[in-house]
């Protein structure tokens, strides 16, 4: 719950203070490229390949995220990631939804070009809450299950305007640690494609 708590915090921050800070950058003396700095938000699209047990059949998540970043110097910054996604009758009678909410650290290499693209890495940590009634505990099966996640990835984005770019391809390995009566582990890859605003200073 803290997690939880802290991370959505931070996402609602870049958000909230996005804005404030695109226009600032606006207004200062440009600096050298190697001290660039921008606020990144985007909307995916997200699809993500997942077991139930590491003996159990492949089945994919479909859902959306919302994406923020602040890079702060030399490509450094920090994001944040909320990710939501659905699986209907995976297997008979049975519907799985995940929430993940995660932050940590992104760094962003810019590529300069006709239509400049940025391309990061990146590596979060948080929460993930699942719902379906698959989550074995000493008192028997539940329908709701938290535990703690992480991912490493990273994506491609391409300017198609000064402030609009395409988020061309996002790929990340996603673990949770749910209940499963096995390894209470799950390994997941998440692909993800979408729209990003930018702002930048020079």
């Amino acid at each position: 719950m803290r997690t939880t708590f802290l991370v959505g915090a931070l996402l609602v921050g870049v958000l909230t203070l996005g804005g404030p800070m695109a226009s600032a950058q606006a207004q200062q003396p440009s600096a050298p490229k190697s001290q660039w700095s921008s606020t990144d938000l985007a909307m995916t699209y997200t699809t993500e390949g997942a077991k139930v047990t590491p003996s159990g059949g492949n089945f994919w998540l479909q859902g959306g995220s919302l994406d923020g970043g602040v890079t702060f110097f030399r490509g450094f910054g920090l994001a944040t990631n909320m990710t939501v996604e659905h699986a209907s009758k995976f297997a008979p009678g049975l519907n799985l939804g995940e929430t993940n909410i995660m932050a940590g650290p992104r760094y962003t290499f810019r590529l300069r070009s006709k239509h400049e693209s940025r391309i990061f890495i990146e590596a979060l940590a948080g929460e993930v809450r699942a719902s379906g009634p698959i989550f074995p505990t000493s008192r028997g099966i539940t329908d709701k299950a938290n535990a703690f996640s992480w991912q490493a990835g990273g994506g491609w984005d391409i300017s198609i305007t000064k402030h609009i770019a395409v988020r061309a391809i996002e790929a990340d390995y996603v673990r949770t640690y749910l209940p499963n009566s096995g390894t209470n582990t799950q390994d997941h890859i998440r692909l993800a494609v979408g729209v990003v605003y930018h702002a930048q200073s020079h």
